[in-house]
């Protein structure tokens, strides 16, 4: 019963109480006259914030293609904390079809309990025709186009970063940098002994981390590498470095080599399946991800938030070197292994400060090829390339072919709005016994970094050993041409870099 001024009133209907609840809804804009390609976009909005990130799925319909008439979109939306809505920006590919086209989403199962689907839970976008070719990506719509839509504030920042700096020049990085060196046993980089700059990439290693030896105590070797590592993980994110981890990841039934040709006949050709879910080493290879999860959620500098790394598992998967190569599983079952670990790590997990690499070697000729084990946009978020062979002998053709490549992915990453990289290259140098070019820096690989206005983030040397090494220490003959390269201006050591932890304006 209601009361008005002091008075009853039984003819009056009881509202009912205001649900806490925050209800979902979908709309649509379409500015055909936008010249910045993006342009229409949906909104997903809610009534009230909650205390939660509320994921959607996302059901894409209509005559519309992905890839052919827009770029491709994700499955999923989240609605961050204290927000009410997110973006979805659809970005057209240029059109001369005469013919409307038309894109609809449908949104449907909030994973939230404080949120429900209400209505217009569809929405569309009409007459799809003719989109300006050019995009720019915007900080506020970088984590759109990432694999892990609840990546942490850094973590976004490092993709939209990388991917800003591709548009001007390219970071230059080594594979153990802190920790291999050439005729020393430590002290700083020899990329900064020789240039008097820091890498600005740091490439690192979950090998030891996940080895059957590893017991996790003080003193033992495996151990004390994984400590190691770590400190050399946050280090580096401290004083603005990137961070990048590879995997040589032991076969799963012995736990002793990576390369195939180690392995027995029966451990090659069943290694990469019996992971797989179902696989008689499935759990085996979850219990290595826990680990590989539990190491990166535990990175934290200084600032007291987790370090971003970009995670490349399954590398050189083109060639047939390692147990997961070509020649030891079908391209589907190796998109699969793919999706899997990208999935475990994200969803299972929660590892929000990941990014992750697709790196096959460099045999592929094509688009076609290069796509051939792609798992999906949604699963990558950089999209590399280590090339050794076409700098193996030192020739300007190599350089071209190396060049040719890396258009493809360029392109590919402009198109599907991905980070493109070199992950790992370089020509060993043996002190005394190599016979160089004088300009094997400053022709062969800046030519094959910048030639075609290809846009590329970074690139990776190989580490440098005892006996041999891809960047040259101060004093050898190559190190003037080395120095040189680096003082390119849109060659990045850590000197030259942005904050790649921070988003601007935001």
């Amino acid at each position: 019963m209601l009361f008005f001024n002091g008075l009853a009133s039984s003819n009056i209907k009881e509202k009912p109480p205001l649900t806490t609840k925050a209800v979902a809804s979908v709309t649509a804009t379409f500015n055909p006259s936008n010249d910045s390609g993006k342009t229409g976009k949906f909104i997903i909005r809610i009534t009230n914030p909650v205390s939660a990130p509320i994921t959607f799925i996302l059901n894409f319909g209509g005559n519309a293609m992905s890839g052919l008439d827009y770029k491709p979109l994700p499955h999923t939306a989240t609605i961050l904390p204290s927000k009410t809505f997110v973006e979805i920006p659809v970005i057209l590919f240029p059109n001369t079809s005469k013919n409307n086209k038309t894109l609809e989403l449908t949104i449907s199962n909030s994973n939230h309990s404080d949120a429900i689907i209400g209505t217009p839970h569809h929405a569309s976008i009409t007459n799809l025709k003719a989109a300006a070719p050019n995009f720019t990506l915007k900080p506020k719509e970088a984590s759109f186009f990432m694999v892990n839509p609840n990546a942490t504030h850094e973590t976004i920042a490092l993709f939209y970063n990388l991917k800003t700096i591709a548009q001007t020049g390219f970071i230059v990085g080594q594979q153990d940098a802190f920790t291999h060196f050439h005729k020393k046993t430590n002290g700083e980089a020899d990329i900064k002994s020789t240039t008097g700059h820091d890498p600005g990439l740091s490439g690192l290693d979950f090998m030891f981390i996940t080895d059957d030896q590893n017991i996790a105590k003080d003193g033992n070797w495996f151990y004390n590498q994984e400590k190691e590592i770590i400190k050399n993980a946050q280090d580096g994110y401290n004083r603005g470095i990137v961070n990048m981890f590879s995997w040589h990841f032991r076969e799963p039934f012995e736990g002793q080599y990576f390369f195939a040709k180690q392995m027995s006949r029966y451990q090659k050709q069943n290694a990469l399946v019996s992971i797989l879910p179902g696989g008689i080493n499935h759990d085996y290879y979850k219990q290595k991800l826990q680990k590989i999860a539990r190491i990166t959620k535990g990175l934290i500098g200084d600032d007291g938030k987790r370090v971003p790394i970009i995670f490349r598992p399954f590398h050189e998967f083109d060639s047939d070197w390692f147990w997961w190569g070509r020649n030891y599983c079908t391209p589907e079952q190796y998109k699969a292994l793919f999706r899997f670990t990208v999935k475990y790590l994200r969803d299972d997990m929660a590892v929000n400060n990941m990014l992750f690499a697709f790196s096959p070697d460099n045999r592929f000729k094509s688009e076609e090829d290069y796509l051939e084990r792609y798992p999906g946009d949604e699963y990558v978020d950089i999209l590399g390339l280590d090339d050794y062979k076409n700098f193996k002998k030192n020739r300007p053709s190599g350089s071209k072919k190396a060049n040719k490549k890396l258009q493809i992915i360029s392109k590919l990453a402009k198109e599907r709005v991905k980070v493109a990289a070199l992950t790992e290259t370089g020509h060993p140098i043996e002190q005394g016994r190599s016979r160089l070019k004088s300009n094997l820096y400053t022709k062969l690989f800046y030519e094959a970094l910048t030639k075609k206005n290809i846009e590329i983030a970074f690139m990776m040397f190989w580490s440098n050993t005892e006996k041999t090494y891809y960047t040259p220490p101060i004093g050898t003959s190559e190190a003037d041409d080395f120095i040189q390269f680096t003082r390119q201006k849109n060659v990045l050591l850590l000197d030259k870099m942005p904050n790649m932890y921070t988003l601007p304006n935001w």
